[in-house]
C-alpha cells in the first residue's frame, strides 16, 4: 500500500517516542493499529462491493445478450421447420409426378395394341 521501508518506520518510531513519550506510546500504538485495521476492513468492504456490482453488471449484460439471441434462435428454428415442410411438399410433388408419368406410360402402352 505505502512504500515505507524499515528505515522510515524506525524514524517514525523515534519521532513518536520523542513527541508522545514512553508512557503513552504503547496506548497510542494500539489505537493507531486499531484505526489502521478499521481502515483496511473499510477499504476491503468497499472493494468487495465494487466487485459485486461489476459482476452483477456483467450478469445483466449476459442475460440481455441471451434475451436478444433467443428470438434469433426461434426464427432459425421456424425457418428450419418451414424448409422441412417445403422439402416434404417438393418430395411429394416429385413422387406424384413420377406416378403420373408411370400411369401415362401404361395407358399409352395399353392403347397401342
Amino acid at each position: 500500500m505505502f512504500d515505507i521501508g524499515f528505515f522510515e518506520l524506525l524514524l517514525i518510531g523515534v519521532v513518536a517516542l520523542l513527541v508522545i513519550g514512553p508512557e503513552r506510546l504503547p496506548t497510542v500504538a494500539r489505537q493507531a493499529g486499531a484505526w489502521l485495521g478499521r481502515a483496511r476492513r473499510f477499504v476491503r468492504s468497499v472493494k468487495d462491493d465494487i466487485d459485486r456490482e461489476i459482476q452483477a453488471e456483467e450478469y445483466k449484460r449476459l442475460l440481455e445478450e441471451q434475451n436478444i439471441a433467443k428470438p434469433v434462435h426461434e426464427i432459425i428454428e421456424e425457418t428450419r421447420e418451414d424448409l422441412r415442410d417445403i422439402g416434404e411438399q417438393t418430395r411429394e410433388a416429385i413422387e406424384g409426378a413420377d406416378a403420373d408419368k408411370s400411369g401415362n406410360r401404361l395407358e399409352e402402352d395399353g392403347s397401342k395394341p
